[in-house]
């Protein structure tokens, strides 16, 4: 079994990850944003494989909208990954969500379309998958127990709205995006999740809230802040994978591995 993690803005590395190579991938789609980091994790015996990919390189050089999330989800299915986590920073809509929180993702609102490619089902092929359940509901449940097992508490659902960025939002795009049941902002779920989706890997969603969104903190918004935040939590966000990654079955029994069959015209 191979798990792929893809790390946001602050997740460069796990700790106990011992990397064993790092490819490079050109696919159908152009060049992913990094090489992809292979590793084991685990007691011997009972080791893992993790495929590390930063999603905006290394160094931080790729704006969301520029990312090339083809390429990125297209390189993990080639290299065998089944389950994919994806890690991000995102802004704090709910005020139940405050800055430093841990949010466990379960829904999206895309505010994204057409303004990136967004399938790969777009020339031969019709297909509509179905996407009521955005993330994994297998996963979710052992990102949870590796919350308990750890005592690193986290939010176990949160909306997840993305924007096309790369500016931030206004006051006003924010109190809407409340009102229309969203938790958190951010520029990156989309279209990574549903990519995963339409090539049958799971995914599930870790997003840290790092500042308040615009209009709800009186401060101006600031990457200093996020970043500051993000490195303060990011120690919780390692422990949390690395117990996740114990917990996660060599098998899957979740919807996400059919999700084709019945999708095709």
């Amino acid at each position: 079994m191979k798990i792929g993690l893809i790390g946001g803005s602050g997740l460069y590395d796990i700790d106990d990850l011992k990397i064993t190579k790092e490819i490079s991938i050109s696919t159908p789609y152009g060049m992913p944003s990094s090489v992809y980091k292979i590793g084991t994790i685990g007691a011997k015996g009972d080791e893992k494989e993790i495929i590390f990919l930063p999603r905006h390189g290394m160094p931080h050089s790729i704006p969301p909208h520029k990312i090339n999330y083809r390429a990125n989800i297209w390189g993990f299915k080639s290299l065998g990954v089944e389950r994919i986590v994806s890690v991000s920073a995102v802004g704090g809509i709910n005020k139940d969500m405050p800055p430093g929180s841990i949010v466990l993702l379960d829904q999206i609102v895309d505010l994204t379309s057409g303004a990136r490619e967004s399938t790969f089902y777009d020339k031969d092929r019709v297909v509509h998958i179905d996407f009521t359940n955005p993330y994994c509901p297998e996963t979710k449940k052992y990102i949870i127990t590796a919350s308990q097992k750890t005592g690193i508490p986290i939010k176990e659902a949160g909306t997840y709205i993305c924007t096309n960025g790369p500016r931030l939002e206004t006051a006003k795009e924010i109190q809407f995006f409340s009102m229309i049941g969203a938790d958190i902002v951010g520029m990156t779920a989309m279209p990574e999740a549903s990519l995963a989706r339409e090539l049958e890997i799971c995914i599930s969603g870790i997003s840290v809230v790092t500042n308040y969104a615009a209009g709800i903190s009186k401060k101006k918004l600031t990457t200093t802040e996020v970043v500051e935040t993000m490195r303060g939590c990011i120690d919780h966000i390692k422990v949390l994978i690395k117990e996740l990654i114990l917990h996660i079955p060599r098998s899957r029994n979740c919807p996400c591995k059919d999700a084709l069959k019945d999708a095709e015209l």
